[in-house]
């Protein structure tokens, strides 16, 4: 092996340690990284506002704190008027679980019989055990309780949205502090004037997207609860608003809705052709919005490759959980534009595209 060969695999090696360490850094810290990566895309979807309100003689101190406190409004109030509707059918799980097991009764009677037949089967091939002989000593690991996991969990939920809020703020508040603050540690004009251009579009891709997507998000939901409604189904508003939020996650978004549509629909509804109507025209109305609406709309405003959203969504949904699959488009959006305005990243930016 040469010495360029052997520089080579070093590289190579000493890079992917890296990527991995980046990656189980990541993971480990996801309850402070994931509220930062959250504040700053919320940035770029807010801060147009805030500049709004500046050229009203608004500080923009004051402006971000009208606007979070829009926000936080906004989100309290579609709280306490879903809360009612949401408890009811947190109440209902028993019985919904119980029509469930009743309408599956059907197929489960040939799985029980297979069951039943290899249970013999394993009964009459098993030896016989020795006289004598002490069974075998089963360990359990007790579970935390419901009680200490809420608890552990409620305390990182508010520690996580405290640091969201507080960072949010300070980001809106201090304006175009930061990229000031890169320009000037930048060596050469271009760098500056590539930085200010990068950071432009982000701002604007990203908001235009995420206002774009809630628009379409908020029609779909109305049109999804016009047809539960008419279908009979009960709370359709429940339904229809969360297909609308569950859209925001490409792909699986859609296809958890119509998973929970179809059981509600299945513990309503006494026969199968009513059953599998609240389902099937939620999945005809997404299907004309996911092909035809949203490419209409969005047009040329996320050229990302089908394939390179996909693998996004598994593998920030698998590192951050549901927050990271909704943020998978955003940071593919912005990790594009970063490569496209950059000379040796060029390759990865075309990567990315269609």
């Amino acid at each position: 092996m040469t010495i360029d060969e052997k520089n080579t695999l070093r590289s190579v090696s000493l890079s992917g340690l890296f990527v991995l360490a980046c990656l189980y850094t990541l993971y480990l810290g996801r309850e402070f990284f994931l509220p930062v990566v959250l504040a700053f895309v919320l940035h770029f979807l807010l801060w147009p506002v805030v500049r709004g309100l500046a050229k009203l003689h608004i500080p923009e101190w004051l402006g971000a704190m009208i606007v979070i406190a829009v926000v936080l409004g906004g989100l309290a109030g579609l709280v306490w008027q879903l809360s009612g509707p949401v408890s009811e059918w947190i109440e209902r799980t028993p019985e919904l679980v119980q029509k469930l097991q009743r309408g599956m009764r059907g197929f489960k009677s040939p799985v029980a019989q297979v069951t039943q037949a290899t249970e013999q089967v394993r009964a009459m091939t098993d030896s016989t055990p020795e006289k004598g002989r002490q069974p075998p000593v089963t360990v359990a690991l007790k579970a935390p309780g419901f009680g200490e996991t809420l608890f552990t969990r409620g305390w990182e939920f508010l520690f996580s949205s405290m640091v969201l809020l507080i960072l949010l703020y300070f980001l809106l508040a201090s304006g175009d502090l930061f990229l000031l603050k890169l320009i000037r540690v930048l060596p050469t004009l271009h760098d500056r004037k590539n930085a200010v251009q990068i950071a432009r579009e982000i701002e604007l891709s990203i908001s235009r997207y995420l206002l774009t997507q809630a628009l379409i998000n908020a029609g779909l939901g109305a049109c999804g609860a016009l047809a539960f409604w008419w279908l009979g189904l009960p709370d359709p508003a429940l339904w229809g608003l969360m297909g609308g939020l569950l859209n925001f996650i490409p792909y699986l978004g859609a296809a958890s809705t119509i998973f929970v549509v179809s059981i509600v629909s299945a513990a309503t509804f006494p026969t199968p052709s009513l059953m599998v109507l609240p389902p099937a025209a939620y999945f005809v109305i997404a299907s004309v919005e996911g092909n035809f609406i949203t490419p209409w709309v969005m047009g040329r405003r996320m050229m990302l490759n089908p394939v390179v959203i996909f693998i996004g969504l598994t593998f920030w949904g698998w590192l951050w959980g549901i927050t990271g699959a909704l943020l998978a488009v955003p940071l593919l959006v912005m990790l594009k534009i970063v490569c496209d305005r950059t000379e040796s990243l060029a390759p990865v930016g075309e990567f990315l595209g269609k």
